[in-house]
Protein backbone atom coordinates (compact mmCIF):
# COMPACT_ATOMS: atom_id res chain seq x y z
CA UNK A 1 0.00 0.00 0.00
CA UNK A 2 2.91 2.44 1.03
CA UNK A 3 4.82 1.31 -2.08
CA UNK A 4 1.65 1.89 -4.11
CA UNK A 5 1.11 5.67 -2.66
CA UNK A 6 4.75 6.37 -3.06
CA UNK A 7 4.31 5.84 -6.69
CA UNK A 8 1.11 7.56 -7.30
CA UNK A 9 3.08 11.01 -5.80
CA UNK A 10 5.89 10.76 -7.91
CA UNK A 11 2.91 10.22 -11.24
CA UNK A 12 1.41 13.37 -9.61
CA UNK A 13 4.24 15.27 -9.38
CA UNK A 14 5.65 14.16 -12.70
CA UNK A 15 8.78 12.54 -11.24
CA UNK A 16 9.90 10.88 -14.59
CA UNK A 17 8.84 14.08 -17.43
CA UNK A 18 11.05 16.04 -14.52
CA UNK A 19 14.04 13.51 -14.19
CA UNK A 20 13.85 14.22 -10.86
CA UNK A 21 13.08 11.62 -7.46
CA UNK A 22 12.56 11.56 -4.30
CA UNK A 23 16.06 12.14 -2.48
CA UNK A 24 16.55 15.29 -5.04
CA UNK A 25 13.02 16.61 -4.38
CA UNK A 26 12.96 16.24 -0.66
CA UNK A 27 16.85 17.52 -0.33
CA UNK A 28 16.10 20.32 -2.53
CA UNK A 29 12.77 21.27 -0.23
CA UNK A 30 14.84 20.97 3.41
CA UNK A 31 17.32 23.20 1.56
CA UNK A 32 14.78 26.01 0.29
CA UNK A 33 13.43 25.81 4.33
CA UNK A 34 17.26 26.06 5.51
CA UNK A 35 17.52 29.34 3.78
CA UNK A 36 14.17 30.96 3.99
CA UNK A 37 13.83 29.58 8.00
CA UNK A 38 15.29 33.00 9.40
CA UNK A 39 11.88 34.53 8.34
CA UNK A 40 10.32 32.58 11.28
CA UNK A 41 12.83 34.38 13.91
CA UNK A 42 12.75 38.06 11.69
CA UNK A 43 8.84 38.49 11.00
CA UNK A 44 7.83 38.46 14.58
CA UNK A 45 10.83 40.37 15.58
CA UNK A 46 9.51 42.90 12.73
CA UNK A 47 6.23 43.06 13.72
CA UNK A 48 6.48 43.24 17.34
CA UNK A 49 7.73 46.59 16.50
CA UNK A 50 4.03 47.68 16.11
CA UNK A 51 3.08 46.18 18.95
CA UNK A 52 2.23 42.58 17.63
CA UNK A 53 2.37 39.49 19.78
CA UNK A 54 5.64 37.65 18.91
CA UNK A 55 4.93 34.37 19.91
CA UNK A 56 1.32 34.87 17.93
CA UNK A 57 2.81 36.09 14.95
CA UNK A 58 5.39 33.23 15.08
CA UNK A 59 2.87 30.43 14.67
CA UNK A 60 0.80 32.73 12.05
CA UNK A 61 4.01 32.86 10.25
CA UNK A 62 4.88 29.03 9.96
CA UNK A 63 1.23 28.14 9.61
CA UNK A 64 0.85 30.75 7.09
CA UNK A 65 3.86 29.78 4.89
CA UNK A 66 2.74 26.38 5.14
CA UNK A 67 -0.99 27.06 3.83
CA UNK A 68 0.38 28.45 0.96
CA UNK A 69 3.50 26.66 -0.23
CA UNK A 70 1.10 23.77 0.43
CA UNK A 71 -1.00 24.83 -2.70
CA UNK A 72 2.04 26.11 -4.59
CA UNK A 73 2.69 22.45 -4.37
CA UNK A 74 -0.32 20.58 -5.13
CA UNK A 75 -1.98 23.37 -7.23
CA UNK A 76 0.40 24.78 -8.93
CA UNK A 77 3.18 21.80 -8.80
CA UNK A 78 6.03 24.38 -8.46
CA UNK A 79 9.02 23.49 -6.46
CA UNK A 80 8.75 27.38 -4.98
CA UNK A 81 7.78 28.10 -1.11
CA UNK A 82 6.18 31.15 -0.04
CA UNK A 83 5.89 33.24 3.49
CA UNK A 84 5.50 36.84 4.52
CA UNK A 85 7.83 38.67 2.45
CA UNK A 86 11.02 41.21 3.63
CA UNK A 87 10.03 44.97 3.25
CA UNK A 88 6.23 44.34 2.98
CA UNK A 89 6.57 43.36 6.71
CA UNK A 90 9.03 46.49 7.17
CA UNK A 91 6.55 48.66 5.47
CA UNK A 92 3.60 47.30 7.65
CA UNK A 93 4.88 48.47 10.96
CA UNK A 94 7.89 51.24 10.23
CA UNK A 95 5.62 52.85 7.66
CA UNK A 96 1.76 52.49 8.48
CA UNK A 97 2.05 51.88 12.06
CA UNK A 98 4.61 53.94 13.16
CA UNK A 99 4.90 55.79 10.48
CA UNK A 100 1.16 56.54 9.95
CA UNK A 101 0.67 56.42 13.33
CA UNK A 102 -2.26 53.20 12.28
CA UNK A 103 -3.62 50.11 14.45
CA UNK A 104 -1.80 47.15 13.38
CA UNK A 105 -5.15 45.66 13.23
CA UNK A 106 -5.65 48.36 10.32
CA UNK A 107 -2.23 47.28 8.17
CA UNK A 108 -3.59 43.49 8.97
CA UNK A 109 -7.04 44.86 7.31
CA UNK A 110 -5.12 45.89 4.12
CA UNK A 111 -3.27 43.32 3.62
CA UNK A 112 -6.38 40.96 3.63
CA UNK A 113 -8.13 43.15 1.08
CA UNK A 114 -5.18 43.23 -1.23
CA UNK A 115 -5.29 39.21 -0.75
CA UNK A 116 -8.61 39.45 -1.91
CA UNK A 117 -8.08 41.61 -4.65
CA UNK A 118 -5.37 39.48 -5.41
CA UNK A 119 -7.28 36.76 -5.83
CA UNK A 120 -9.65 38.20 -8.69
CA UNK A 121 -6.93 39.49 -10.52
CA UNK A 122 -6.04 36.30 -10.53
CA UNK A 123 -8.87 34.40 -11.72
CA UNK A 124 -9.35 36.89 -14.16
CA UNK A 125 -5.95 36.70 -15.77
CA UNK A 126 -4.75 40.02 -15.05
CA UNK A 127 -1.37 39.06 -13.45
CA UNK A 128 -0.98 36.82 -15.75
CA UNK A 129 -1.30 38.68 -18.60
CA UNK A 130 1.21 41.17 -16.89
CA UNK A 131 3.86 38.11 -16.10
CA UNK A 132 3.80 37.39 -19.74
CA UNK A 133 4.02 41.04 -21.25
CA UNK A 134 7.23 41.41 -19.65
CA UNK A 135 10.12 40.99 -22.62
CA UNK A 136 12.15 37.97 -23.08
CA UNK A 137 15.72 39.56 -22.73
CA UNK A 138 14.55 41.66 -19.60
CA UNK A 139 13.21 38.46 -17.98
CA UNK A 140 16.28 36.93 -18.46
CA UNK A 141 17.52 40.15 -16.93
CA UNK A 142 15.47 39.15 -14.08
CA UNK A 143 16.69 35.92 -13.12
CA UNK A 144 20.30 37.64 -13.23
CA UNK A 145 19.40 40.92 -11.23
CA UNK A 146 17.62 38.08 -8.46
CA UNK A 147 21.10 36.66 -8.58
CA UNK A 148 23.14 38.96 -7.24
CA UNK A 149 20.32 40.54 -4.94
CA UNK A 150 20.35 36.85 -3.40
CA UNK A 151 24.33 36.88 -3.21
CA UNK A 152 23.84 40.54 -1.47
CA UNK A 153 21.56 39.50 0.76
CA UNK A 154 23.87 36.61 1.92
CA UNK A 155 26.99 38.71 2.47
CA UNK A 156 25.05 41.14 4.23
CA UNK A 157 23.77 38.57 6.55
CA UNK A 158 27.00 37.57 7.23
CA UNK A 159 28.20 41.03 8.12
CA UNK A 160 30.91 41.00 4.93
CA UNK A 161 29.75 44.02 3.22
CA UNK A 162 28.32 46.49 5.91
CA UNK A 163 26.89 49.88 5.23
CA UNK A 164 30.54 52.48 5.15
CA UNK A 165 31.20 55.77 6.80
CA UNK A 166 31.08 57.94 3.93
CA UNK A 167 30.31 55.41 1.37
CA UNK A 168 27.17 53.49 0.77
CA UNK A 169 28.65 50.18 1.69
CA UNK A 170 32.35 48.70 2.43
CA UNK A 171 34.19 45.71 3.70
CA UNK A 172 33.06 44.12 7.28
CA UNK A 173 35.32 42.90 9.83
CA UNK A 174 36.27 39.41 8.31
CA UNK A 175 39.06 38.30 10.83
CA UNK A 176 35.95 37.31 13.41
CA UNK A 177 33.03 36.75 14.16
CA UNK A 178 29.78 35.90 11.67
CA UNK A 179 31.70 37.40 9.05
CA UNK A 180 34.57 34.98 9.33
CA UNK A 181 32.12 32.04 9.82
CA UNK A 182 30.39 32.33 6.78
CA UNK A 183 33.59 32.71 4.96
CA UNK A 184 34.71 29.13 6.96
CA UNK A 185 31.52 28.08 5.07
CA UNK A 186 31.47 29.36 1.80
CA UNK A 187 35.00 27.54 1.28
CA UNK A 188 33.62 24.53 2.70
CA UNK A 189 30.30 24.59 0.70
CA UNK A 190 32.73 25.75 -2.51
CA UNK A 191 34.61 22.17 -2.24
CA UNK A 192 31.89 20.43 -2.17
CA UNK A 193 30.36 21.82 -5.29
CA UNK A 194 33.71 21.36 -6.98
CA UNK A 195 33.16 17.55 -5.54
CA UNK A 196 29.98 17.72 -7.51
CA UNK A 197 28.53 16.28 -3.46
CA UNK A 198 24.95 15.83 -3.95
CA UNK A 199 23.25 18.12 -1.38
CA UNK A 200 26.44 20.47 -1.00
CA UNK A 201 24.31 23.64 -0.15
CA UNK A 202 22.55 22.17 2.72
CA UNK A 203 25.52 19.98 4.02
CA UNK A 204 27.33 23.30 3.82
CA UNK A 205 24.55 24.92 5.64
CA UNK A 206 24.60 21.87 8.70
CA UNK A 207 28.10 22.18 8.70
CA UNK A 208 28.95 25.71 8.67
CA UNK A 209 26.08 25.90 12.34
CA UNK A 210 28.33 23.09 13.81
CA UNK A 211 31.88 25.24 13.49
CA UNK A 212 29.72 27.81 14.93
CA UNK A 213 29.95 26.44 18.15
CA UNK A 214 32.92 26.95 18.87
CA UNK A 215 32.74 30.42 17.36
CA UNK A 216 30.12 31.20 19.83
CA UNK A 217 27.87 32.04 17.32
CA UNK A 218 26.25 29.06 17.34
CA UNK A 219 23.81 28.37 20.10
CA UNK A 220 22.37 25.44 22.04
CA UNK A 221 18.58 24.87 21.23
CA UNK A 222 16.74 26.31 24.61
CA UNK A 223 13.17 27.82 25.09
CA UNK A 224 9.68 26.30 25.27
CA UNK A 225 8.96 23.78 22.25
CA UNK A 226 5.18 24.23 22.14
CA UNK A 227 3.44 26.36 19.59
CA UNK A 228 2.76 29.90 20.83
CA UNK A 229 -0.54 30.79 20.80
CA UNK A 230 -3.09 32.53 17.73
CA UNK A 231 -5.35 34.10 19.76
CA UNK A 232 -3.79 37.59 20.23
CA UNK A 233 -3.30 38.02 16.33
CA UNK A 234 -6.07 35.77 14.84
CA UNK A 235 -8.91 37.40 13.02
CA UNK A 236 -7.87 41.33 14.33
CA UNK A 237 -9.35 43.32 11.67
CA UNK A 238 -10.13 46.79 12.10
CA UNK A 239 -12.78 48.23 8.60
CA UNK A 240 -13.48 51.69 10.18
CA UNK A 241 -11.18 53.29 8.13
CA UNK A 242 -11.44 51.59 4.80
CA UNK A 243 -12.51 54.16 3.29
CA UNK A 244 -9.66 56.45 3.72
CA UNK A 245 -7.32 58.03 1.22
CA UNK A 246 -4.29 56.92 3.32
CA UNK A 247 -6.05 52.90 2.92
CA UNK A 248 -5.80 53.40 -0.96
CA UNK A 249 -2.11 54.55 -0.67
CA UNK A 250 -0.90 51.79 1.99
CA UNK A 251 -3.34 49.13 -0.50
CA UNK A 252 -1.51 50.37 -3.31
CA UNK A 253 1.65 49.96 -2.05
CA UNK A 254 1.46 46.78 -0.73
CA UNK A 255 -0.39 45.79 -4.11
CA UNK A 256 2.62 47.06 -6.13
CA UNK A 257 5.43 45.87 -4.40
CA UNK A 258 4.02 41.95 -3.82
CA UNK A 259 2.28 41.93 -7.92
CA UNK A 260 6.47 42.23 -9.32
CA UNK A 261 8.02 40.89 -6.72
CA UNK A 262 6.15 37.99 -7.16
CA UNK A 263 6.53 37.97 -10.95
CA UNK A 264 9.91 38.51 -10.84
CA UNK A 265 10.18 35.68 -8.32
CA UNK A 266 8.54 33.36 -10.86
CA UNK A 267 10.55 34.74 -13.73
CA UNK A 268 13.90 34.43 -11.87
CA UNK A 269 13.39 30.92 -10.20
CA UNK A 270 11.49 29.24 -13.46
CA UNK A 271 15.03 30.62 -15.39
CA UNK A 272 17.37 29.20 -12.56
CA UNK A 273 14.91 25.66 -12.74
CA UNK A 274 15.17 25.81 -16.54
CA UNK A 275 11.26 25.14 -16.92
CA UNK A 276 10.32 28.60 -18.65
CA UNK A 277 8.53 27.55 -21.96
CA UNK A 278 9.40 28.53 -25.32
CA UNK A 279 7.64 31.88 -25.58
CA UNK A 280 8.85 32.82 -22.12
CA UNK A 281 6.31 32.48 -19.86
CA UNK A 282 5.96 30.36 -16.81
CA UNK A 283 3.89 26.72 -16.83
CA UNK A 284 1.12 27.36 -14.66
CA UNK A 285 1.49 30.86 -13.85
CA UNK A 286 -1.95 31.39 -12.61
CA UNK A 287 -2.15 28.72 -10.48
CA UNK A 288 1.46 29.98 -9.22
CA UNK A 289 -0.01 33.33 -8.55
CA UNK A 290 -2.65 32.03 -6.78
CA UNK A 291 -1.12 30.35 -4.62
CA UNK A 292 0.48 33.86 -3.10
CA UNK A 293 -2.63 35.43 -3.01
CA UNK A 294 -4.62 32.98 -0.90
CA UNK A 295 -1.45 32.92 1.31
CA UNK A 296 -1.52 36.80 1.83
CA UNK A 297 -5.32 36.32 2.53
CA UNK A 298 -4.84 33.15 4.92
CA UNK A 299 -1.75 34.74 6.23
CA UNK A 300 -3.73 38.01 7.08
CA UNK A 301 -6.74 35.64 8.73
CA UNK A 302 -3.97 34.07 11.20
CA UNK A 303 -2.09 37.20 12.11
CA UNK A 304 0.64 38.51 9.57
CA UNK A 305 1.94 40.21 6.98
CA UNK A 306 1.84 40.09 2.96
CA UNK A 307 2.96 36.48 1.99
CA UNK A 308 4.56 36.06 -1.00
CA UNK A 309 7.00 33.50 -3.16
CA UNK A 310 10.69 33.63 -1.91
CA UNK A 311 13.93 33.95 -3.72
CA UNK A 312 15.55 31.59 -1.54
CA UNK A 313 13.63 29.10 -3.50
CA UNK A 314 16.63 29.30 -6.14
CA UNK A 315 18.85 27.40 -3.51
CA UNK A 316 16.56 24.28 -3.77
CA UNK A 317 16.23 24.57 -7.53
CA UNK A 318 19.91 24.79 -7.30
CA UNK A 319 19.72 21.67 -5.43
CA UNK A 320 17.70 19.74 -8.45
CA UNK A 321 14.15 20.69 -6.83
CA UNK A 322 12.13 20.69 -10.28
CA UNK A 323 8.50 19.60 -8.95
CA UNK A 324 6.05 20.33 -6.59
CA UNK A 325 7.45 17.81 -4.26
CA UNK A 326 10.04 20.31 -3.69
CA UNK A 327 7.73 22.85 -1.71
CA UNK A 328 5.70 19.99 -0.17
CA UNK A 329 8.92 19.06 1.95
CA UNK A 330 9.13 22.73 2.73
CA UNK A 331 6.06 23.24 3.30
CA UNK A 332 6.55 19.90 6.22
CA UNK A 333 9.19 21.62 7.68
CA UNK A 334 7.40 24.95 8.19
CA UNK A 335 4.73 23.01 9.93
CA UNK A 336 7.67 20.75 12.38
CA UNK A 337 8.72 24.04 13.10
CA UNK A 338 6.12 24.75 15.35
CA UNK A 339 7.24 22.34 17.60
CA UNK A 340 10.91 22.08 17.48
CA UNK A 341 11.34 26.20 16.67
CA UNK A 342 14.61 26.13 18.89
CA UNK A 343 16.16 23.93 16.65
CA UNK A 344 15.80 25.51 13.83
CA UNK A 345 15.85 28.86 15.30
CA UNK A 346 19.67 27.98 16.38
CA UNK A 347 20.80 28.19 12.56
CA UNK A 348 22.90 31.47 12.39
CA UNK A 349 22.56 33.59 9.59
CA UNK A 350 26.21 33.34 8.87
CA UNK A 351 25.34 29.36 8.63
CA UNK A 352 22.97 30.01 5.49
CA UNK A 353 24.62 33.46 4.08
CA UNK A 354 27.11 31.11 2.07
CA UNK A 355 24.19 29.07 0.32
CA UNK A 356 22.61 32.33 -1.01
CA UNK A 357 25.80 34.04 -2.34
CA UNK A 358 26.25 31.01 -4.40
CA UNK A 359 23.09 30.67 -5.22
CA UNK A 360 24.06 34.05 -6.61
CA UNK A 361 26.30 32.14 -8.95
CA UNK A 362 24.34 29.82 -10.33
CA UNK A 363 21.67 32.38 -11.26
CA UNK A 364 24.46 34.28 -14.21
CA UNK A 365 24.28 31.77 -16.41
CA UNK A 366 21.19 33.61 -18.60
CA UNK A 367 23.40 36.96 -18.79
CA UNK A 368 24.67 35.08 -21.97
CA UNK A 369 21.36 35.02 -23.37
CA UNK A 370 20.75 38.46 -23.46
CA UNK A 371 21.26 40.60 -26.54
CA UNK A 372 23.64 42.95 -25.59
CA UNK A 373 24.37 44.04 -29.62
CA UNK A 374 20.81 45.76 -29.62
CA UNK A 375 20.71 49.05 -26.83
CA UNK A 376 17.09 48.94 -27.11
CA UNK A 377 17.69 45.08 -25.03
CA UNK A 378 21.03 45.86 -23.55
CA UNK A 379 20.28 48.93 -21.14
CA UNK A 380 16.80 48.16 -20.19
CA UNK A 381 18.39 44.40 -18.67
CA UNK A 382 21.51 45.93 -17.32
CA UNK A 383 19.36 48.27 -15.36
CA UNK A 384 17.17 45.83 -13.95
CA UNK A 385 20.11 43.54 -13.22
CA UNK A 386 21.92 46.61 -11.25
CA UNK A 387 18.95 48.41 -9.57
CA UNK A 388 17.82 45.23 -7.60
CA UNK A 389 20.71 44.89 -5.52
CA UNK A 390 21.48 48.50 -5.26
CA UNK A 391 17.46 49.32 -4.50
CA UNK A 392 17.15 46.27 -2.38
CA UNK A 393 13.78 45.50 -4.26
CA UNK A 394 12.78 42.93 -6.92
CA UNK A 395 10.12 45.27 -8.01
CA UNK A 396 12.08 48.28 -8.43
CA UNK A 397 14.53 46.63 -10.81
CA UNK A 398 11.77 45.44 -12.63
CA UNK A 399 10.62 49.04 -12.52
CA UNK A 400 13.63 50.50 -14.34
CA UNK A 401 13.94 47.82 -16.64
CA UNK A 402 10.42 47.77 -17.89
CA UNK A 403 10.34 51.77 -18.30
CA UNK A 404 13.04 51.88 -19.92
CA UNK A 405 12.59 49.60 -22.39
CA UNK A 406 9.28 51.69 -23.05
CA UNK A 407 11.07 54.34 -23.76
CA UNK A 408 13.64 53.09 -26.00
CA UNK A 409 11.57 51.30 -28.26
CA UNK A 410 9.40 54.92 -28.58
CA UNK A 411 11.98 57.01 -29.30
CA UNK A 412 14.07 54.45 -31.89
CA UNK A 413 10.68 54.44 -33.75
CA UNK A 414 10.54 50.22 -32.58
CA UNK A 415 6.57 50.89 -30.69
CA UNK A 416 4.93 48.14 -32.71
CA UNK A 417 7.09 45.90 -30.07
CA UNK A 418 4.96 47.15 -26.93
CA UNK A 419 1.92 45.61 -26.32
CA UNK A 420 -1.18 47.30 -25.00
CA UNK A 421 -0.67 45.61 -21.67
CA UNK A 422 3.20 46.84 -21.48
CA UNK A 423 1.53 50.35 -21.59
CA UNK A 424 -0.22 49.71 -18.85
CA UNK A 425 1.87 48.20 -16.47
CA UNK A 426 4.29 50.99 -17.23
CA UNK A 427 1.53 53.44 -16.54
CA UNK A 428 1.33 51.64 -12.97
CA UNK A 429 5.21 52.19 -12.32
CA UNK A 430 4.62 55.92 -13.11
CA UNK A 431 1.68 55.81 -10.73
CA UNK A 432 3.71 54.07 -8.12
CA UNK A 433 6.48 57.06 -8.82
CA UNK A 434 3.75 59.83 -8.49
CA UNK A 435 1.86 58.33 -4.96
Amino acid sequence: MAESKTRGLAKFFQFEELGTNYRTEIMAGITTFMTMAYILVVNPSILANAGMDWGGVFTATAIASAIATLVMAFVAKLPFALAPGMGLNAFFAFSVVIGMGYSWQFALTAVFLEGIIFMILTFLNVREAILNCIPMNVKRAIAVGIGLFIAFIGLSNAGIVVGGAGTPLTLGDITSGTALLALIGLIITGVLLAFKVKGALLIGIIATTIVGFPFGITQAPSGSWAPPSLSSVFFKFDFTHIFTLDMVVVLFTFLFVDMFDTVGTLIGVSTEAKILKKDGSVPRAKQALFADALGTTVGAVLGTSTVTTYIESAAGVAEGGKSGFTALTTAVFFLLALFISPLFIMIPGAATAPALILVGLFMMSPIKEIDLSDFTEAIPAFLTIIMMPLTYSIAEGIMFGMLSWILLKLFTGKYKEISVITYVVCALFVLKFII
